[in-house]
């Protein structure tokens, strides 16, 4: 099994490649679905945002507003910090459990769609890397235009994660995207093809070896956890 790491920044469309993978029928782990799904009304997720930050964050549905929440982490790291180390255990351990079913599945190749691959260390598990990368300028531009943020707000957010270059400089792979989604749909084809290549004997050395008795303890992780109504 070929685990791929997919990362980018905020705007610079790490979301239509990974549909595209999707599209193409390579199976996605999405961070930011599963970051939802441990934060849903009731979970212990939902519970520790609330302790931390108090009712005021809560929607009249009693759902957690993303947009207040995003704007105080933002704007504060030391809030963005507590939020990180509340909801990680929760949301490593549903991705460990993502990647167990698809692995059982029989799947060869698996997306890691994680905004905070690098940040979270789960890039060391992953092979290749790709980076999704956008000229800061233009970033800071689609931001606006999607969010209808004003420009610091865009830049706060933009400068709360790694620079895009620092993470250019640590992949294996990296699709410019910067100009017109035709451009991205060529660069990345030629990406699927290199992901869909067989494993290397070598690849096949270092999995058969220690991927596969991840797999599995991962995946006995995932079952006590499940057990537990982590997941």
């Amino acid at each position: 099994m070929r685990l791929v790491g997919l990362t980018g920044g905020i705007a610079s469309g790490k979301s239509t490649v990974s549909n595209l993978f999707r599209n193409s029928g390579v199976p996605t782990v999405d961070a930011d679905v599963v970051a939802w799904d441990v934060v849903q009304k009731g979970t212990r997720g939902w519970k520790k945002i609330v302790k931390a930050f108090g009712n005021d964050i809560l929607l009249e549905s009693g759902e957690i507003n993303r947009t207040l929440l995003g704007q105080i982490v933002f704007s504060d790291p030391s809030k963005r910090q507590l939020l990180n180390r509340l909801l990680a255990p929760h949301i490593s351990s549903s991705i460990v459990w993502e990647i167990a079913k698809l692995w059982m599945k029989g799947c060869k190749v698996i997306i890691l769609d994680i905004p905070l691959l690098f940040e979270t260390k789960m890039d060391r598990w992953t092979n290749p890397v790709i980076v999704i990368w956008v000229d800061p300028k233009v970033q800071v531009e689609r931001l606006i235009s999607r969010d209808g943020c004003s420009e610091e707000q865009a830049q706060n957010r933009n400068n709360a994660q790694l620079a895009l270059d620092w993470k250019e400089s640590e992949a294996d792979i990296v699709i410019d995207n910067s100009g017109s989604l035709d451009d991205a749909k060529q660069q990345f084809q030629e990406v699927l093809r290199k992901v869909s290549e067989p494993l290397t004997w070598k690849e096949r050395l270092c999995r058969s070896r220690d991927g596969l008795i991840s797999v599995v303890v991962c995946t006995a992780v995932g079952v006590l956890l499940a057990q537990k109504n982590l997941l």
